[in-house]
């Protein structure tokens, strides 16, 4: 799929001498002094930017079925303590892991089924894990794919970000247009987001589209969020003279 088209840029400078000049006393009673009105320069610009996932989640389930429910219970439990022991050698903290437990009858024999759900901050920390706990317990454990997702501060930060790369870029421009009818540019008048723009990530039609299919890296980028901005701004335009003034 592809990105959505950016809007057209568009530049609209004025240049013209100033059409007004304002002197002699004012309301409070103060001599004026001469203003030039009427020298700006109007942008706007635009910025697009991406954020990788900053958090995943696994899912890891373990069944028993035994005709004594100790045994049932016990089979679980045993392999629950050799799945926290090792993450929390491997950095994982107890507060992102969560289990439940389901304890039930089925004809003749009693079935304990638990599942554990780690979030990892780090994605090669849970590649080490799973890793692991794939060799050690083998079938008797069922990983899930990870599931990749934005935390909602990471979320903020990349709208700012884009934000005021938006920002930055509206003024590099204005410069541009400045320096080309010879000017120098002023102080920002004034500075408006028009448009923000919010998407999630995409695999290419080439790639699979079963979820079960996806490779890390795939599941990665279909959970990158991307986010553009387009920013509106008036800036004041300043002669080479005033300039010079200025600095003297």
């Amino acid at each position: 799929m592809a990105l959505p088209p950016q809007p057209p840029a568009r530049v609209f400078a004025e240049v013209d001498p100033a059409q007004a000049l304002a002197a002699g006393p004012n309301p409070a009673g103060r001599t004026g002094t001469a203003t030039l009105v009427g020298r700006e320069v109007h942008v706007t610009g635009s910025a697009e930017m991406s954020a990788h996932p900053d958090r995943a989640w696994v899912s890891l389930r373990l069944s028993s079925r035994k005709e004594v429910a100790g045994a049932a219970r016990n089979s679980v439990s045993r392999r629950l303590e050799y799945i926290a022991h090792n993450a929390r050698l491997r950095g994982v903290l107890e507060e992102n892991m969560t289990v439940t437990e389901d304890f039930s009858r089925v004809e003749n024999t009693y079935q304990m089924d638990a599942e554990v759900c780690i979030t990892f901050n780090d994605f090669g920390q849970m590649q080490n894990v799973c890793n692991l706990l794939i060799e050690k317990l083998g079938t008797a454990v069922t990983i899930s794919p990870p599931h990749f997702y934005h935390t909602p501060e990471a979320i903020d930060t990349l709208r700012r970000q884009v934000c005021v790369a938006a920002v930055g870029n509206t003024r590099r421009k204005a410069q541009e247009v400045c320096r080309l009818f010879a000017q120098s540019l002023g102080k920002p008048l004034l500075i408006k987001e028009e448009e923000i723009k919010e998407w999630g990530g995409h695999i290419d039609s080439y790639l699979s589209h079963s979820p079960e299919c996806l490779t890390l890296q795939e599941r990665i980028q279909n959970a990158t969020a991307y986010a553009s901005c387009r920013v509106f701004a008036v800036f004041e335009i300043k002669g080479k003279e005033n300039r010079r003034n200025k600095l003297l």
